[in-house]
């Protein structure tokens, strides 16, 4: 078998969606001789939900670029302090602008932890499988029936973790809450019920859903109270249901950027966080509440999360904004990049936004267009650059007390290798929402 670096490096760069998924298929096989399976976190978060454990936050990171490298990144540092409780996710959104399609994704992690001798589980989440508000009010059945073939590739592939955003149809204008949550539980509990109908039978997957949309208003306890009691009556007894529940406390996808291009220091509402996390818990049986857009917050924020007992995290920009601007990755690179932003998204700049507003908001659009030359960037290069995030992962790993969180994980979980229960032949997806962390 070829090295695994050459195999992954191949497959980021195949030119066709059908010779990434034969390679995908060789790293799947190679993992699985490893001991290494992609799974559920469902049933640790089911036990958390009755109060078995507590006291640390999952990190969920969507890994934009630089996938493999950082992935295996991540696992050094889990393994420096026997981390298990960890996710490797991708929105619906990057894996269209960052052209990583879920068997690419799944393999690069998988990978990853071929190479730093990682074994057990290792959970891959579709994150912000969102519907477009607009489109669903024209046509309905039309985008669920996108977003359902979206989760039977993710799926196929190894995403045994997805998290359901129909937040964006809440209709804040009804006069009540459950009417105002009415599509958003409806839709979640459909799409519940067809994950239930071709997830391997070996597992559940690990589902979530969401009341409110990051960069709103903040979310309430009636709202998730009303969301829950429509959503429980739809899905119907005997169907395993969600296992945490996204909220919105203050954030923003991205960060609030400047007009120097810095990101305004954002007050998050721990309380809100704190309080809806134990109503989860408490009568609903879920791990607990879902913080997004987390990673642009100020350092001494992420030691709360635990203190609130949030069950999840979700990261992204940071990572991204320590690639781009890391003194390693090649200024000339940058510039072309930025050039490119310029020339092809500037129907995107808003009025009054600066350039360097203009240019943060749209650079991980240029991701995919630029792949390549990121991902033939030399070994000195990617080194020094992921020695930088990777103290960053460090740093977030310790604060939200993920320590000794393996030997958990391997207490609750026994994976292995699954094959899902689906028909047919693998799809081509169009992704094109703006949802991300």
């Amino acid at each position: 078998m070829k090295n695994i670096d050459r195999i992954i490096h191949e497959l980021m760069l195949a030119e066709s969606a059908d010779e990434k998924k034969k390679l995908a298929k060789v790293v799947f096989e190679a993992a699985y001789e490893k001991g290494i399976y992609p799974w559920s976190i469902n049933d640790f978060y089911l036990t958390r939900g009755k109060g078995k454990f507590g006291g640390f936050t999952v990190p969920a990171i969507n890994l934009r670029t630089m996938t493999y490298d950082l992935a295996r990144a991540i696992f050094r540092v889990a393994k420096k302090i026997n981390a298990g409780a960890f996710i490797f996710e991708i929105a619906k959104s990057e894996m269209g602008y960052t052209y990583q399609i879920p068997a690419e994704y799944t393999s690069a992690c998988l990978a990853a932890a071929i190479a730093e001798g990682f074994s057990g589980p290792v959970f891959i989440q579709g994150d912000h499988f969102q519907l477009k508000a607009k489109d669903y009010s024209t046509n309905p059945q039309k985008e669920i029936e996108g977003i359902k073939h979206l989760i039977t590739e993710a799926i196929r592939y190894g995403f045994y973790n997805i998290d359901i955003d129909s937040s964006t149809l809440v209709d804040l204008s009804k006069p009540t809450t459950k009417e105002q949550q009415f599509h958003n539980y409806k839709v979640c509990a459909e799409l519940t019920k067809y994950i239930r109908e071709i997830q391997p039978q070996e597992l559940s997957v690990s589902v979530g859903g969401e009341i409110g949309e990051v960069g709103g208003k903040n979310s309430t306890a009636e709202e998730l109270h009303a969301f829950m009691q429509g959503y429980h009556e739809l899905i119907g007894k005997g169907i395993t249901g969600i296992s945490k529940i996204s909220i919105q406390t203050g954030t923003s996808h991205g960060g609030v950027v400047l007009a120097d291009g810095t990101i305004a220091k954002v007050k998050l509402d721990f309380n809100t966080l704190k309080e809806l996390s134990k109503l989860a818990r408490d009568e609903f049986g879920m791990a607990g509440a879902v913080q997004h857009g987390a990673s642009t917050l100020p350092n001494d924020a992420f030691g709360k999360f635990p203190e609130a007992e949030t069950a999840e995290v979700h990261l992204a920009t940071q990572f991204q904004n320590i690639v781009y601007d890391s003194p390693s990755f090649p200024g000339d690179l940058r510039e072309k990049i930025y050039a490119w932003i310029k020339q092809n998204l500037s129907a995107e700049r808003k009025d009054g936004q600066t350039e360097e507003q203009f240019i943060y908001k749209t650079r991980k659009k240029a991701l995919g267009p630029f792949k390549k030359d990121i991902v033939n960037l030399t070994s000195d290069e990617k080194k020094k650059i992921v020695s930088e995030v990777e103290k960053a992962f460090q740093f977030l790993f310790e604060k939200l007390n993920i320590k000794g969180t393996k030997d958990l994980i391997s207490k609750y979980l026994k994976p292995k290798a699954v094959v899902p229960n689906i028909k047919g032949e693998s799809v081509s997806i169009h992704m094109d929402t703006e949802g991300d962390d």
